[in-house]
């Protein structure tokens, strides 16, 4: 398995001792005899199979690093001199507190100084952190710096709003109840015209 390259941008793994597939299926059909269904009947045969593939698709992010997709920058930008913004992206991700699902979209935008890149990395960046176990305020600090730290912009804001299921499913059942929180650095920390700005243009302002 390859290594994380940056260990800021990664919870930390004990990687040597990541328990086998077939750990984590037993793992699986115990917790299918804890709810107290059997594992053997014809239904759940296969589902610890099923689920430990879910799962490794769900949490991938631990064996990818964020900042690659950030590494092929271009400096011709034929004098471009405005923010980069990404509305409406997909998010997903898992609630490290229960493991259950965190949906809702992400808007990031950049003033870049004299390099960019190609505006699917960001997405990409994205669906790297979001393919961990998280909470959102973490993820939105996370997604931040490794932009700062990839591409050295003027300024970076970021902004998430999800629903997370242990608030919509379980525990208080409130399920319109969204969770929205924000990074600003550099000029859109310093700039509440261009803050403003961003808000506007992600439609929450």
């Amino acid at each position: 398995m390859d290594a994380i390259t940056d260990p800021r941008l990664i919870t930390e793994v004990a990687q040597t001792d990541r328990p086998s597939r077939d750990e984590a299926m037993a793992a699986v059909r115990t917790l299918l005899r804890w709810a107290g269904d059997n594992p053997d009947r014809e239904g759940l045969i296969d589902t610890p199979k099923r689920v430990v593939e879910a799962y490794r698709e769900f949490f991938a992010g631990y064996e990818m690093d964020p900042a690659a997709e950030l590494s092929r920058t271009f400096e011709d930008v034929q004098g471009y001199d405005d923010i980069v913004m990404l509305r409406d992206i997909d998010l997903e991700s898992h609630c490290e507190h229960h493991m259950v699902p965190i949906l809702g979209r992400a808007h990031i935008a950049y003033m870049p100084t004299n390099r960019v890149v190609g505006i699917s990395k960001i997405a990409r960046v994205v669906e790297i952190f979001g393919k961990r176990l998280q909470t959102q305020e973490t993820m939105t600090a996370q997604i931040a710096d490794c932009i700062t730290d990839a591409l050295r912009p003027a300024g970076v804001a970021v902004l998430l709003d999800a629903k997370h299921q242990c608030m919509t499913t379980r525990g208080v059942h409130h399920p319109n109840v969204a969770t929205i929180t924000t990074q600003f650095t550099g000029v859109f920390k310093t700039d509440r015209e261009l803050k403003d700005r961003f808000l506007r243009l992600a439609g929450y302002n």
